[in-house]
């Protein structure tokens, strides 16, 4: 359906289409979106932080539609942010949609990881200010960028699914046996599902992750987020968990709507070090 806004156009930050290098020198895809305020202007040479957006699906897509809340409320405020279609999405042909045959948690990873930095070494962001942002599949793929790999400074994850074994076990129907083609068939590579799993690594997680998570998810229960926070208050790590009652596998109540958005840029102003205007009561940032 289409409809109206009414704000300004100066705010919207315009997509970008870019192909950049992935692993082996694989080429990858992503909309690059710049910060865009007429009301804000960054210190002189000062590079903004960033974004790297991880769809679900996994095997779906991002297109560059305006997406208000996923993109431009970041470029609106000072973010740059990199909307990624890593390999084993839909709409660059069959062969790149089938890199992620037996490769989700591998492919996915790369590309979103190799896509941050790129970014910064096009001077598109700052190399020490890189974040990474999903829900669901894409929350998978966030917390394997932030497990297994080290270019990230924070992260959120949104409903992100930690143990694929439980997956597996409990989702619905439809996607059944979906993960046989993305990971191998279960129990016979049981050994795949726990090594790509985030929740059994979480050790390696060293950097601050903010979780969001509706407590009555049957698809991505809390106790996989709760794992997660568990191991990060154990080393002293910044994090915040927030629940959400009454809200299943995505939040559609608008208050708590709200309450992402804002918590998730609170979090990174207390990780980047930079004032903001707003402080979600709901949002508690320990460690």
């Amino acid at each position: 359906r289409s409809f109206e806004i009414d704000f300004d156009p100066a705010f919207l930050s315009q997509p970008e289409a870019i192909e950049f290098p992935s692993e082996g020198g694989r080429i990858a895809h992503a909309f690059v979106y710049r910060p865009t305020s007429p009301q804000q202007q960054a210190p002189a040479g000062e590079r903004p932080p960033l974004i790297v957006k991880s769809h679900g699906g996994p095997t779906a897509v991002t297109s560059s539609a305006l997406k208000l809340g996923v993109v431009q409320y970041w470029t609106s405020r000072g973010f740059a942010v990199m909307d990624v279609n890593y390999g084993g999405s839909t709409g660059y042909g069959r062969a790149y949609r089938e890199l992620l045959r037996g490769a989700w948690g591998i492919v996915d990873v790369d590309d979103c990881t190799h896509a941050a930095l790129f970014a910064a070494s096009q001077g598109l962001a700052d190399p020490e200010r890189l974040a990474v942002s999903g829900g669901s599949a894409g929350g998978y793929t966030t917390l394997c960028a932030l497990t297994f790999r080290e270019a990230f400074a924070a992260g959120a994850s949104h409903y992100g699914v930690g143990d694929l074994e439980a997956l597996t076990r409990d989702t619905h129907k439809f996607e059944s046996r979906y993960l046989d083609g993305l990971i191998g068939p279960y129990p016979e590579r049981r050994d795949l599902y726990l090594e790509r799993s985030p929740i059994h690594h979480a050790t390696r997680l060293s950097c601050p992750v903010i979780f969001f998570q509706g407590l009555e998810d049957r698809i991505v229960p809390p106790n996989q987020a709760e794992a997660m926070v568990a191991a990060l208050a154990a080393r002293g790590i910044a994090h915040a968990y927030v629940p959400f009652e009454g809200e299943q596998h995505g939040f559609r109540r608008v208050e708590n709507i709200r309450t992402v958005l804002e918590g998730e840029l609170f979090f990174y102003a207390h990780v980047f070090g930079f004032p903001v205007d707003v402080r979600p009561p709901a949002v508690r940032i320990v460690g």
